[in-house]
């Protein structure tokens, strides 16, 4: 990487940002990695030529690993399981952390997960960011969890002026200077925190990371004795890819024999129509992930730090303001670190253990009663539903953001087990006890809100003319 001088006069400001800021020397010489890739016009685009598909038969299926649970229980002192704390929920119009959303019989994300934790009797951490970091802490003072989970902080890199790569200023809104590098900050948080370090000395190895808006993603005795006695430094959950999943990161292996993610901003643009492929391309990335820590620890120690795949993405400085200054943001994905450990696989995992709430139509889904809890608190798929899988559209103007779809849904969602697909277009209000069967279409043609009595039963299409 050839650089000259003049494109790098910037590079001291951007040091000197994130020392007043105290970051570590470590994320400092991470984000000056990345930014010399920048000044220099590297994109972190993944070309279909240096990749090839997985084939289905590379890939270890979940089902036939249970002998390994008694394995896994025996590991279970060395596990920790991380959560992905970082996410406000903005496109669900939330302002506060993600993880306090009420998601299901009235419990939040993270009283959720803190039950999961007690019940397969496994240690705790939470990722958290600067924006999610004071609420959790004073939720977890109102819930006094029996086992206080592990705290450490995602780090943050400022964003970079598109125009001239100096660094952005925003005097309205300083905040708006730095942007979270992407959940791939997690292996220099936790090594810059002492929580790679702590965790090593009080004798934990393995680490099960996902995000905290994933309740399927429970720490699985078979899936960590797999993983432990099969010493993989790395594993990685994956699925099979649907039509719902075209926008997703995919996995495939580099012509140098490692498996890698490719995730869609690091797609070319006249490559989209391949990367789109499900029946090329097989399997996305769940974020279910498994490390082996005394691995991880011993590549930081050779290369200083993870110095995964860079996703250059282009913003706006003010994401409410398109006037505002073009800027990159430079990020990572956490799973691209496959390939950086040499022996790392994969292993497909049944749906259930995939269903983040990105949207209020995956909330929808998960309040119904599509979905229960097992005596692990884990969320489970309800053995009468009618198809493992479910479509939900929602007019995104009537309940794209949680106030409307709570106002939409006063009485709790209705029940889904017999439902294949729903769409709603319009205003269009729930009152109780309703149930949706088959594929259906609710629509509201009017302008005044249209109601769904209480005990109705909608099984075909249904349409209001209200004035």
């Amino acid at each position: 990487m050839s650089i000259k001088s003049d494109q790098l006069k910037y590079l001291p400001s951007f040091i000197s940002k994130m020392e007043e800021k105290g970051l570590h020397s470590t994320v400092i010489d991470t984000f000056e990695y990345y930014y010399k890739k920048v000044v220099t016009g590297e994109t972190g685009l993944i070309y279909g030529r240096d990749i090839v598909p997985v084939s289905s038969d590379e890939v270890e299926d979940a089902e036939n690993i249970k002998e390994y649970a008694n394995a896994g229980r025996k590991a279970l002192k060395q596990a920790i399981m991380i959560k992905l704390n970082g996410g406000l929920g903005t496109s669900m119009g939330l302002t506060r952390a993600k993880s306090l959303l009420e998601v299901k019989d009235g419990k939040t994300f993270l009283e959720i997960i803190l039950r999961q934790a007690e019940s397969c009797k496994i240690k705790l951490a939470l990722m958290n960011s600067f924006s999610t970091h004071d609420d959790s802490c004073k939720a977890l003072s109102i819930l006094k969890p029996t086992d206080t989970p592990l705290l450490f902080l995602q780090n943050t890199f400022p964003k970079i002026l598109k125009k001239s790569f100096a660094p952005a200023s925003w005097n309205t809104n300083p905040d708006l200077e730095w942007n979270p590098p992407g959940h791939g900050d997690i292996y220099s948080a936790m090594y810059a925190s002492g929580v790679l370090n702590r965790l090593l000395q009080n004798g934990i190895q393995y680490a099960f990371i996902s995000n905290s808006d994933n309740l399927g993603a429970t720490l699985d005795e078979s899936l960590l004795g797999y993983f432990s006695e099969n010493r993989f430094p790395f594993m990685m959950e994956v699925a099979p890819r649907t039509p719902a999943d075209i926008k997703g990161g995919h996995i495939a292996r580099h012509r140098n024999g490692r498996l890698i993610l490719r995730e869609s901003a690091q797609c070319p643009k006249d490559e989209l129509g391949a990367f789109r492929d499900i029946k090329r391309y097989k399997f996305f990335n769940t974020n279910n992930i498994w490390i082996d820590l005394d691995y991880l620890e011993k590549i930081i120690k050779k290369h200083g730090a993870i110095k995964l795949p860079m996703i250059r993405n282009p913003k706006t400085l003010d994401p409410r303001d398109e006037n505002s200054p073009e800027v990159y943001q430079i990020e990572t994905a956490m799973g691209a670190a496959i390939s950086l450990f040499e022996g790392a696989t994969i292993i497909k995992v049944p749906p259930v253990r995939f269903f983040p709430v990105k949207k209020c139509s995956d909330l929808l889904a998960v309040r119904s009663d599509r979905f229960s809890f097992s005596q692990e608190n884990s969320l489970i798929l309800n053995p009468n539903v009618r198809s493992d899988t479910i479509h939900i559209d929602l007019d995104q103007k009537y309940y794209g953001k949680i106030d409307l779809f709570d106002e939409r849904f006063a009485e709790g969602a209705p029940s889904l087990i017999h439902c294949e697909s729903l769409t709603i277009e319009g205003d269009v209000h729930f009152e109780g006890n309703i149930t949706i069967k088959g594929k259906v279409v609710v629509k509201n043609n009017g302008k005044s809100k249209a109601v769904v009595k209480k005990g109705t039963v909608i099984d075909k299409d249904m349409t209001f003319q209200s004035a």
